[in-house]
């Protein structure tokens, strides 16, 4: 039997380049569904990072004019992934992110850099690489929105295709005189095409015309139907919502493992939580914090936004402190936001310890000591910072919105008498509501049996892969039976 075929387009991938969840999620659902049978091929641009990273290379296609210059298609393997590389310097080869130059704002020719992983991705799903016609072509957020759009005016048999959103927020907009650029007909610049409100839209025009549609939680999937989530696009969504799916994200379970984690202090398991001490003693040093072993130690890592709720705990600091409790964060984004805890930290000292910018070695000890992990975002597609911490053992503490709310069991007086919760939610997601949260945490450490109860819990949670493999396996296969016949 020939082995299933799927093109992963994607922005970014883990471990070769990283903004957020997306490469996470990019980077983990090859291998996990690799184990049902799917072949998975990563279709990337070819940033500085990834160049770097691709050993042995073969050239598949050479273009004498990608989107302003000439490129080349490279198939290769990277960081345990299958990769087809666009090696495109005068698109990719620049200091910066892959979004963004180093001066912080979006590179300005962004249409034409993700238009050339649209049309590229169509051509692979057609038939450029010899010997991998994929069945499916996967498409993630807006940067690879133009992919299913290709192929939909292409005019010939083509591959199923499904658009993932991994954020709705984000949606690449540009002009309308970058249309032409696209290379498109006349005819899809318009309602039913890539047209979004007089400009050319990436995620609407994946919205509009790919054969299926995914979110990265049943939760979200049913917010963005809803105008305060849907971003402009709950029209749409709505009017396509039978071919919707809310798929909730996995973690990595090998790269987040406090069992074998050599990041953290002391290694441990739901088994050993006594170990697990020994991490949270390692944080507090580490951030200054006064030893005080019966406080409750609270931990962010997160970007800090508006969209996380950052706001919402740095309005809170005084009930925490109240509380006796403590708090370590790590992030960065938001000055006013970093400012704020900075300062905070600055005038109680040994209480609030705060690292800004990211470290991954950081985020894992945050997860192995802290006592209770906050999650306050304001509206979350998935998450996994809170599936790190049910792992780790660190209650989450989340706002009840979309897969924060999927993935915690609220402690309440039912899940208590049942013996299944692992975290707290609270809702509306306002500052009081927070700040009660808090309180209600203070309550259940003063418990120590229930709170080992709850950590167990916790750490017993499936947060792999595998649900998420099996659901994409079948929405795959299905599609591809409906194209086929």
């Amino acid at each position: 039997m020939s082995s299933f075929k799927v093109l992963s387009v994607v922005s970014e991938v883990f471990p070769l380049v990283k903004t957020g969840g997306l490469a996470d999620v990019a980077g983990a659902l090859p291998a996990a569904l690799g184990r049902h049978g799917v072949e998975t091929r990563t279709l990337i641009p070819g940033y500085p990072t990834v160049m770097a990273a691709l050993g042995h290379r073969e050239t598949v296609h050479r273009f004498d004019d990608l989107f302003g210059g000439p490129a080349t298609l490279l198939d290769g393997k990277a960081g345990g992934l299958d990769l087809f590389v666009i090696d495109a310097p005068h698109l990719y080869d620049r200091p910066g992110g892959p979004y963004m130059g180093p001066d912080g704002l979006d590179w300005a020719d962004n249409a034409r850099r993700f238009a050339a992983l649209g049309a590229v991705a169509s051509g692979v799903g057609l038939g450029l690489v010899p010997g991998f016609v994929p069945d499916i072509v996967h498409a993630h957020d807006w940067q690879a929105g133009l992919a299913p759009a290709y192929l939909y005016y292409a005019g010939t048999r083509r591959p199923g295709t499904v658009m993932t959103i991994h954020n709705i927020a984000f949606q690449g907009q540009f002009p309308a005189h970058d249309f032409p650029m696209l290379g498109l007909p006349p005819h899809a610049f318009g309602l039913h095409g890539v047209e979004y409100y007089g400009m050319v839209g990436y995620l609407k025009a994946g919205l509009q015309l790919a054969d299926r549609l995914t979110t990265v939680s049943p939760g979200y999937a049913g917010e963005i139907l809803l105008p305060d989530a849907g971003m402009g696009l709950d029209g749409l969504l709505n009017a396509r919502s039978h071919l919707l799916t809310g798929i909730l994200n996995g973690l990595d379970e090998a790269g987040w493992n406090p069992a074998t984690d050599t990041l953290i202090a002391k290694p441990f398991d739901a088994k050993s939580l006594k170990t697990r001490v020994a991490n949270k003693v390692a944080l507090k040093e580490a951030f200054g914090l006064d030893a005080d072993p019966e406080a409750l130690l609270f931990g962010v890592v997160s970007r800090l936004s508006w969209q996380k709720g950052l706001d919402l705990l740095a309005d809170s600091l005084d009930t925490l402190l109240g509380l006796g409790a403590q708090l370590v964060l790590l992030g960065a984004g938001d000055a006013d936001l970093a400012g704020r805890f900075a300062g905070a930290a600055h005038v109680h000292p040994g209480r609030i310890g705060v690292q800004l910018g990211y470290d991954e070695g950081v985020a894992h000890r945050i997860q192995a000591g802290a006592d209770m992990l906050i999650v306050p975002s304001r509206f979350e597609p998935c998450g996994l910072t809170q599936l790190s911490a049910l792992r780790y053992g660190a209650l989450p503490l989340v706002a009840r919105v979309g897969g924060l709310a999927d993935t915690v069991i609220d402690v309440n007086e039912m899940a208590r008498s049942a013996g299944v919760g692992t975290g707290i939610q609270f809702s509306p997601v306002t500052t009081p509501a927070l700040q009660m949260a808090l309180k209600r945490a203070a309550g259940l450490w003063r418990d120590q049996a229930l709170w080992q109860k709850l950590q167990r819990n916790a750490m017993a949670t499936d947060v792999s892969w595998e649900r998420a493999a099996r659901q994409y396996d079948t929405l795959f296969r299905t599609l591809a039976a409906e194209r086929a016949a």
